[in-house]
């Protein structure tokens, strides 16, 4: 059984809170029910942290052992070279996924330190963005 790791950073664990117009009204727990059904042969394993150290934690602890990382590192993306390292010190293939499109949105969300080190990247999609990440891959061979 392929296992993939979803990662979210920073104020993402107020989905369905925070700007409703931007980011939705749904709560990523909520969705993770949805991933989880449409995927039912995957084991999905979901971590959220507001605090960067545990982000990079967590690719550490199971970046070694999983077949991938579907990884939104919220405002951090902009920011850490840190856990773009950290993406590119395990084996796991990750995507970098965006709810908002970040090109239409403030100059300093336009850079990723992270999107190098991924397969790909997707957004402005929504919540579909995680959901197409986790399709690719589970398309990729071992």
């Amino acid at each position: 059984m392929k296992q993939i790791l979803i990662l979210n950073g920073p104020n993402l664990n107020l989905l369905g809170k925070r700007e409703p117009e931007i980011y939705g009204s749904r709560t990523f727990v909520d969705y993770l029910e949805t991933i989880e059904q449409a995927f039912p042969d995957i084991q999905i394993r979901y971590f959220q942290s507001n605090h960067e150290g545990e982000l990079i934690d967590k690719i550490h602890e199971l970046g070694f052992t999983i077949d991938g990382i579907v990884i939104n590192a919220g405002a951090y993306t902009h920011t850490s070279i840190a856990l773009a390292d950290a993406l590119s010190a395990v084996p796991a293939p990750a995507v970098e996924v965006h709810i908002s499109n970040v090109h239409a949105r403030e100059e300093f969300r336009h850079h990723s330190y992270l999107s190098a080190k991924c397969k790909g990247v997707i957004v402005g999609l929504g919540l579909l963005g995680y959901d197409l990440a986790v399709r690719y891959l589970v398309s990729l061979e071992k």
